[in-house]
């Protein structure tokens, strides 16, 4: 299979569970906070983070695959743009606080679920 259209069908799935997710948040949590937009990046890091550490330790995928699975699905799933117009809004309306909280979070949340990831693939994956 072609990389380019490895990437693209597999953007399309992300984006389409990204989009399904947003929904279930805002039934869930209501309007007042971003939780789609902070939930995804989050599962999303986590999600890298089990691939990246299951690719490096234990399965050997084809270029299309990895970039199928990360750039496609996971760069679909997870979304900066929509994470800084989130902030940008809660900080023009002048939720200074709540939009550094958010931000920060975000950040922390999704580096540390990166890093949760790669642990749980080492505890699955290594000999």
């Amino acid at each position: 299979m072609n990389q380019f259209f490895a990437v693209a069908i597999g953007g399309a799935i992300g984006a389409g569970g990204r989009h399904l997710f947003n929904i279930q948040m805002l039934r869930l949590f209501g309007p007042n906070f971003p939780w789609g937009t902070f939930g995804v990046n989050i599962l999303g890091s986590l999600l890298m983070g089990l691939l990246a550490g299951a690719f490096a330790l234990k399965y050997d995928l084809s270029p299309e695959m990895r970039s199928f699975l990360t750039t496609g699905i996971l760069g679909g799933f997870t979304t900066f743009s929509a994470f800084s117009l989130d902030a940008a809004n809660m900080i023009e309306r002048g939720d200074m606080g709540l939009a550094g909280l958010y931000m920060f979070g975000s950040v922390a949340g999704a580096v540390g679920a990166l890093f949760a990831g790669l642990w749980i693939s080492r505890m699955l994956f290594s000999a």
